[in-house]
Formats: structure tokens, sequence, C-alpha cells
């Protein structure tokens, strides 16, 4: 078990429902994006109501298909300013989704206690330190400089030294939870932040068509990951992001839009929590909370 901000993850205690909030224009996912201080205030206590036990807030999309790295300083004005309106609205702990020190910086200072790092730590040597230094929990996710195909191994291996990384750097173990990062293993994109992917590997249930396009490599890597969540547990809860992504598009037809994606990305959800997932994070809280909640009484976990 550990404690995101004050939230409990892991162990016994129930799933952990992680509700997205994007101060990010450029967002891929438009229904979450909030930019005023009334609409993030606003979300922000929708979401408690509707089940969350945590608030995760982005300032800039890390989308691996979209250009949008955006300078430091402006991601640090949109996360300051939100995790404040959301503070106003809500006790429920807020965690902020950077991967950079200045952006983590400004919403610690504003009363976020969780840093949500897509790159585990990799990108900004300077971020751990800030952790440690605010007493902050870390969401640790798999990432790497150079291209892997992305199973369990390789994506165990990633967090492990993520989470070496933080435990270097004073961060206690009771403070930290991994992430497989779904969606983030991708043969290309325009963004700076995932991890170059690609095996030739056929879908399931493809067998027999030939070589799939260089999309069934990553789809493959994803679907993989959420039947393998148990190989990645060391003692650290499991956090698992799959809330419309480009993935459950493909599996849904290849062009279906985010916003037409909520029914896959429940099932999804379902499923992670059936293979282990600790907490889920979403774009739609008080659908998810529900399915999450039966699946984890249909395993005998806790609902």
């Amino acid at each position: 078990m550990a404690w995101l901000g004050t939230a409990r993850a892991g162990g016994a205690s129930p799933v952990l429902i992680m509700g997205i909030i994007n101060a990010s224009p450029e967002s891929f996912y438009g229904a979450s994006v909030r930019t005023t201080r009334r609409g993030i205030a606003a979300a922000a206590a929708r979401m408690e109501r509707a089940g969350a036990g945590i608030i995760d807030i982005g300032g800039m999309s890390t989308a691996p298909y979209l250009d949008t790295m955006i300078p430091a300083a402006a991601e640090a004005e949109r996360v300051a300013a939100a995790v404040e309106a959301a503070a106003s609205a809500t006790s429920l702990p807020i965690s902020v989704d950077t991967c950079r020190a200045a952006p983590a910086l400004a919403a610690l200072e504003k009363g976020a206690t969780v840093i949500n790092d897509v790159t585990g730590l990799q990108h900004d040597p300077l971020l751990r330190g800030v952790a440690a230094s605010y007493g902050a929990s870390l969401v640790l996710c798999a990432h790497a400089p150079r291209a892997l195909d992305g199973g369990w191994r390789e994506t165990r291996a990633l967090l492990e030294r993520s989470v070496a990384a933080a435990r270097d750097a004073g961060v206690p173990r009771r403070r930290l939870a991994v992430d497989p990062s779904i969606g983030f293993f991708r043969g290309s994109g325009s963004g700076r932040l995932f991890t170059r992917t690609g095996s030739g590997a056929p879908l399931p249930g493809r067998r027999g068509r030939g070589r799939q396009p260089a999309a069934a490599d990553w789809v493959r890597r994803d679907l993989g990951i959420i039947g393998d969540l148990r190989r990645l547990r060391f003692g650290y809860p499991v956090a698992v992001s799959v809330s419309a992504k480009s993935f459950i598009g493909e599996m849904l037809g290849g062009a279906v839009p985010p916003a037409r994606r909520i029914a896959g990305s429940l099932s999804c959800e379902a499923a992670a929590v059936l293979n282990g997932a600790d907490v889920i994070r979403t774009h739609n809280v008080e659908a998810t909370a529900a399915a999450a909640a039966c699946a984890a009484s249909a395993s005998g976990r806790a609902a």
C-alpha cells in the first residue's frame, strides 16, 4: 500500500479513481479541457461527487502524436492557476501531470501533493529533488530514450529504474506508484515524450493475415500490458491510464475519435482492474468508478 497525497492506493484499498482535468487547450480530449478558474473548480467538485479519490491536472498535452511542447514557464503558469482553482473546490489530493521541475514546483507551491511524470524521472533530472524536498508522492511511468518493444519485462525494468532514481533522491517507497505508460510506446510521433517501438508482431486475433501495419505493433503492446499487469507488480501500486487512447480507437475501427471511445475505455479499465490495477486515471469519473467497482467485486477485491 502507498499514499498518493492523502489517498491510499494498493494493498487492500479499493481501486483509486484519478480524475483528469486538462488546463491545456491543445489536449487530444477536448471534453477534459478547462481553462477558467470557475470551470476547473466546477470540474474538480463534480469529480469528487462522482467518486474520484484524486484529481490529476495537466498543463501541457503529452500525446505522442502531437507536437505540443510549450515553454516550462507557460506550463508552470497554467498548472499553478489550475491547482489553486481545484483546491478551492475539493478536499481531494491533487496531482500535477508534468515531467519538468519548474511546473511541478509551481503546482506544489499551490497545494498539489503528487507528481505524475510520464517519463519516470528521465526527462528532467531536477524533478526528483523537487519531489523529495516537498515530500511529494510520485507516479512513475515507464519511459526510455531508446527504441524498445515495450513488453512486460522491458516495461518492468524501466519502472524499476525509475523507482531506484526516486528512492536514491530520498522519496519514501510508501509515496511511489508505477504506471506502464499505455499509449506512450509508439512507432512514430511528433511529440518528444514517448518511447519508440515496433516489433512487427500481428494483433491478437489477426493471425494468418500477414504483416500488419506499424499501428498494430503499439496496439498489440498496449493490449499485452493490460493482460500482464500482475507481472509489473514489485511492491508498488500499479496505475493505469487508458481513457480514450488511440489503441482503443484502433480496436473500434481505426478512425474512431476520442469522444466516441468511452465504451472501449470502460471495457479496458475494467480489464485492467481484473488484472490487478490499483489506480485508474480517467476522463469519465462516474462511469469508470462504477465499472471499476463492479470489476473489483467480480475479482474478489475491495470495491
